[in-house]
């Protein structure tokens, strides 16, 4: 049986490049989820009108990797203590957040950041919310980096971050 949870840590295209290298993920999909726009468009999402996150939807084998260390995979990929922001990436859509599916889920991620929070010099940010409803982003934002290797933002963000995580290019 397997398990599902909804992350935002910024740019979509850099947290799918990190989970997808993950063993026990089995899929990653980009997408927006927290806000109140039905059905958003990337167009829309960059304007940071809509409420949503960029956000990616993990499904994972509970028996390969546990929800806690998919936490510890979060809080490590990305800055968690700068509100609404990634690196040059800025607004709401960026933020970071933790959509839990459940009960336990939602115990296991405030233990987790309170757990993380003495990696970080400044406070841990990052909003733990029920999950809403998740809308796929736009196909050529699926798999991103794999895709787009040659891409600038792959080659000067995800590049340097997957080599940092000790993860395969």
């Amino acid at each position: 049986m397997t398990e599902k949870v909804i992350l935002g840590g910024g740019c979509f295209w850099c947290t799918e490049a990190v989970y997808l290298r993950i063993p026990g993920v089995l899929s990653v999909r980009s997408g927006y989820a927290g806000g109140s726009t039905k059905n958003p468009t990337y167009k829309e999402i960059c304007t940071g009108t809509t409420g949503h996150a960029e956000v990616i939807e993990i499904e994972f084998d509970p028996e390969v990797i546990t929800y806690s260390k998919i936490l510890e995979v979060f809080w490590i990929s990305h800055d968690p203590t700068t509100l609404n922001r990634q690196g040059n990436d800025v607004g709401t859509q960026y933020r970071s957040v933790i959509f839990y599916l459940n009960e336990k889920q939602k115990d296991l991620a405030v233990e987790s950041k309170r757990k993380h929070a003495f990696m970080f010099p400044d406070p841990i940010v990052t909003e733990i919310s029920p999950a809403p409803e998740f809308y796929p982003a736009e196909d050529y934002h699926q798999n991103y980096f794999t895709s787009n290797p040659q891409n600038p933002y792959c080659h000067y963000v995800i590049f340097p971050k997957l080599k940092k995580l000790g993860l395969k290019l």
